[in-house]
């Protein structure tokens, strides 16, 4: 298997920053959704086709925010702790 077969300098005990990113995650996902719920009342209220288009900007980071969370969990589920496959 590739984890085996290291030839970089890294540590040994070298840790990745899934905790850090799923706080991150999260961040963005409440975010995104206030900001896509404040856009819709914003193109209903003006009838702004601007208000729109970040309605649906602010939609997408909040899915690619959710299917960063789903990685993760899928990851922690799965085994994989800190970059690693448990044996």
């Amino acid at each position: 298997m590739w984890l085996r077969d290291r030839s970089g300098t890294e540590p040994v005990t070298a840790r990745s920053a899934l905790s850090v990113r799923r706080v991150l995650s999260i961040i963005a996902l409440v975010l995104a959704v206030a900001a896509a719920v404040f856009f819709v009342v914003q193109a209903m209220n003006t009838g702004e086709q601007v208000w729109i288009w970040e309605a649906v900007i602010a939609a997408v980071v909040a899915v690619v925010a959710a299917v960063d969370l789903l990685v993760l969990r899928h990851r922690r589920a799965s085994g994989e702790v800190e970059g690693r496959r448990r044996r």
